[in-house]
């Protein structure tokens, strides 16, 4: 089972207002285990950065509405980096056609990236794919708080490194954090620890049991055989072993 954990970084709250995605983060899973293949862009909204956007995820001083300026360390500026149309088919080839998509709040994100992917003509991911873990969380623990931040204390995950919001750090986060709402980290009882994948990517055939190419010898003696032989004649012919000769 492919999955993909998902989150977006955006200028606002509103794409039909002229509100943007600024970043992509994704990761997949493969029967609920990390593969190691990412997704990540930088995206150039085509327009200013909104004070308030900036102050949750700190991407893009160069397009500040309050003024343009340099980046300090470890900001990211977005005049450089490529509008959505240069890599929005990237996207849905990564994401795939049947996946199903992991995010937090899965109705802000969803209403974004459609809407990208509408002014493209590109095809719209259906809504049905989305896996809300906020959804999830809120079901689970009914009035509890349900932020990746407050699911992250509830399961004891380290998410120190998260002073601001950032899309594939956190899709890290909730891939973590989904995987604790679902049961654990192998909710099916997989025996391995990691997935094996080809070269590009895609997960191999899972392994399978196959049969000893020398039969081990079996454990009963002669005289326990012919116990067992005498013991069933005398059960007579509705004996339930005869039946498996």
């Amino acid at each position: 089972m492919r999955e993909i954990v998902l989150d977006t970084e955006t200028t606002g709250f509103d794409p039909e207002s002229g509100d943007r995605i600024v970043e992509i983060g994704a990761i997949e899973l493969y029967n609920h285990l990390p593969t190691g293949e990412t997704f990540h862009v930088y995206i150039n909204p085509e327009r200013s950065m909104p004070d308030e956007a900036f102050g949750v995820h700190g991407i893009g001083p160069d397009l500040l509405e309050s003024g343009p300026r340099g980046p300090n360390p470890g900001e990211v500026t977005l005049k450089d980096k490529p509008v959505f149309s240069a890599f929005g088919q990237k996207f849905l080839d990564f994401v795939g056609m049947d996946s199903k998509l992991v995010i937090h709040n899965a109705s802000f994100d969803m209403k974004f990236l459609n809407a990208e992917l509408r002014w493209l003509n590109l095809p719209q991911i259906p809504w049905e794919r989305a896996v809300d873990t906020l959804a999830i969380a809120r079901k689970k623990f009914p009035g509890s708080p349900a932020s990746l931040d407050a699911l992250c204390r509830r399961f004891g995950i380290d998410n120190s490194s998260r002073t601001l919001h950032g899309a594939l750090l956190d899709s890290e986060i909730l891939a973590e954090v989904y995987l604790e709402l679902i049961g654990g980290r192998q909710p099916d009882f997989a025996l391995s620890a990691r997935v094996e994948t080809t070269s590009t990517g895609q997960p191999t055939e899972a392994w399978r049991p196959k049969p000893r190419p020398t039969p081990l010898p079996s454990r009963i003696t002669q005289e326990e055989a012919a116990a067992h032989a005498s013991f069933v004649e005398e059960m007579g012919d509705g004996a339930v072993w005869k039946t498996f000769g």
